[in-house]
């Protein structure tokens, strides 16, 4: 994905610390991000469809979802973006600490673009990160309506 301009991601986490993580490690990436996090899945909607506090919410070019949040599971999030021809075409990335194949099942069977491992140990995210920077932002050509 070639931008001139930050790009924009929404991370959908309930834990402060894991938010915080995610921040520094893609900052030591050093990519041009503007992360926005929401604590739970009826935030993440609501920041997506500009609704209630949101209604100057960027539109994500990526989005990073955990499946444990309160409120609104990230499966329960998952499904309402990929059902919404407005949202279904923003990339959703599960991040998730999540291991079991039935979660990893339907994920990928409510149309996850990617499900992946969060990892305990700082280094070990650190590179989880490094890959999904090289990925979804070097690798992958996204549809044009990314590059407004």
């Amino acid at each position: 994905m070639l931008i001139n301009r930050p790009i924009e991601i929404l991370l959908m986490e309930d834990s402060p610390s894991d938010a915080l993580l995610t921040k520094e490690a893609f900052g030591e990436c050093n990519v041009r991000a503007n992360i926005y996090v929401v604590r739970d899945g009826v935030e993440g909607i609501k920041f997506l469809r500009k609704e209630e506090g949101y209604s100057n919410a960027v539109k994500p070019d990526l989005i990073l979802l955990d499946l444990n949040m309160p409120r609104m599971n990230g499966k329960e999030v998952l499904s309402k973006i990929k059902q919404d021809e407005d949202m279904k075409l923003i990339p959703v990335i599960v991040l998730t600490t999540s291991q079991a194949n039935q979660d990893v099942i339907d994920c990928h069977e409510l149309h996850a673009n990617s499900y992946v491992l969060k990892p305990i140990n700082y280094v070990d995210f650190l590179n989880v990160v490094k890959n999904i920077v090289e990925y979804w932002l070097n690798i992958v050509q996204l549809p044009n309506t990314y590059l407004y």
